[in-house]
Parts: C-alpha cells; structure tokens; sequence
C-alpha cells in the first residue's frame, strides 16, 4: 500500500508541474493588476513551440527557450489589449485562449504521431535514497527541480524586496503607485510578458518532458485550473506549489482508481479536478472571501493616467 501512495505522490509532482509554472506565471501577472484567463492557450503555443523545436534542432534547452519567447509574445499581446487599449480583460483573455488553442492545432497537425528527445529523469544522488521524499521528489528531470528554486526565490521576491513591493502596489493602489512616480504601464507590461512566458514553460513541460510527442489539446483544460489555482493560493507562490501537487495527485489518482478496477465511471473519474476547480472559483467568487484573501484591489480595472489626472 505504501508504495502505491509513493507511486501517485511521485506522479502529483509531475502532473502538478505544468500546473505550477502556469500558476506562478499568473501569480506575477495578476500581482499587477492584470487578469490574464487565456492560459489554455498560452500553454498550448508553449507545448507545440517547444516540440516542434525540439523535433527540429535536438536541442532542448532552445525548445525550452523558444516556449518561453512564444508564451512572452503572447503576454505582450494581451497587455497591449488589456493595457494600453483597455480592452475588457476577460474578453481579451477568452480570445488569447481561443487564438492559442486554434494556431496549435493548426501548426501540430503535421508532427501528431511522431517522437522528439525529451528531458529524461535526473535523480539526485544522496537524497533519492531518502525514505518516502526520495522517490517522491528527489527522482525527476531538470524542468521540476527548477520549480524547487523558482518557488522560494519568487516568495522572497514579492513579500522581501523592493521591486515586490512596487509590484504589489501597481495592483493594489495603481493611482497611489503613479502618484510617486512608477510606471504603472511598464509594470504591467513586464509581468504580463514574464507570466506568459512561465505559463508557456508550463505548456512546453508536457510535451518536452511528461511526454515526448505532440497530441492536439495535450494541455487537457490545465490552463483553467491553473487561473482556479492562483485564487485558491491566495496569490503566494509557497501556496501555489502545495494546490498544485494536490490538482495533480487528483488528476492523478482518476488513472489509478480505473487501473485498480474501481466500478466509477471513468468519465467522473477525469471531472474531478475540473468539479473541484469550480467549487474553488465559487467559493472565492464572493467579495468577502476576495477581501478575506486579500485579492489584489486593482485586479482586472484598466487604469488611466490621464482620467486620474483629470
């Protein structure tokens, strides 16, 4: 029994991986102010890029790359909307999912059913050995031990440093934030495109490393859990890993509950994640929870320099 519950914590990891890069990508960006929902889509582009790239060149750490600048051009693409056109967020994000969504399929039409090189496991010497946490998280490729790194170094950022806290203050007071000479604009802009190009690596995770092929809609809704996710972590990175290992262990345990010969309906089985992305969204859906939680205040509002001063 003890080696089952090793073997779907171990596969929580890999399944929240994805999760959690796109998480902490819209952790940044949402922290300014700016409501990004088209992740589906960014992740999309992010796995296709990656593969195609990777199938063409060998080369992962450039498939890797390459993701990211595709998931940066399409953060740049909803701030120009969302930013500097003021465009309704929600719309301009349902159109980046949409857009992401429709160019993947198009462009992986021509590499469905064929293999590319893949990040391979690199267990780490000493702590793999170590009872129960070796297997579960010392027993992985390079993409989920960057994770290890970047969730501290972005806690330490946001909450210990000065640049978190100008952050912080572009969405919570972005009025106040001007008044003393910060520019909202380039603000926004930069977390917009840096939470793209995270949520891309997030995309590319799946097709460079938990896979090793394209499969049209591989990022299977992953991109809206992860906007659920970002809610549900209160907008902190330390809470963004523990919700992401728990949506991946239920993603997870959908496959081992069919394989141990449970009489569920494998059809309920894989909505769990997505039933308990819903209750998530809302429960955090009523203004005294947002408050409770401290949403950021500016969350989704365009701002406008010249009607403030005006």
């Amino acid at each position: 029994m003890l080696d089952g519950f090793i073997s779907v914590a171990t596969a929580a990891v890999r399944s929240g991986t994805p999760l959690l890069y796109a998480t902490l990508g819209e952790i940044l960006t949402e922290r300014s102010g700016v409501l990004n929902i088209g992740l589906e889509g960014i992740m999309l582009m992010g796995a296709i890029t990656g593969f195609a790239v990777v199938y063409s060149t060998g080369n992962l750490l450039l498939a890797v790359l390459m993701a990211m600048v595709m998931g940066a051009i399409f953060g740049a693409l909803h701030a120009f909307f969302s930013v500097t056109l003021r465009v309704n967020q929600v719309v301009t994000g349902l159109a980046i999912a949409m857009l992401g969504k429709g160019l993947s399929g198009f462009w992986g039409k021509s590499y469905i059913g064929v293999v590319a090189p893949r990040f391979e496991k690199l267990p780490i010497p000493v702590l793999k050995d170590i009872p129960f946490l070796g297997p579960v998280f010392f027993n992985h490729d390079i993409l989920v031990y960057i994770t290890y790194l970047l969730v501290p170094f972005l806690w330490f950022f946001i909450y210990r440093t000065s640049a978190g806290l100008t952050l912080r203050a572009v969405g919570e007071a972005p009025e106040a934030a001007d008044a003393k000479g910060i520019n909202v604009f380039a603000h926004r802009y930069f977390y917009t495109i840096i939470g793209g190009a995270l949520t891309a690596l997030g995309g590319a995770y799946l097709s460079l490393a938990y896979a090793s092929m394209w499969i049209e809609n591989m990022t299977a809704e992953r991109g809206w859990i992860a906007v659920a996710l970002v809610v549900l972590s209160t907008w902190d990175p330390v809470k963004a890993i523990l919700f992401s290992y728990l949506f991946g262990g239920i993603d997870t345990l959908q496959f081992y509950l069919q394989v141990s010969g449970t009489t569920v309906s494998a059809h309920i089985l894989k909505m769990l994640p997505y039933l308990a992305t819903v209750i998530a969204v809302v429960f955090t859906s009523r203004e005294k929870v947002r408050k409770l939680i401290n949403a950021p205040t500016a969350l989704g509002i365009p701002f406008s320099r010249e009607e403030e001063v005006a």
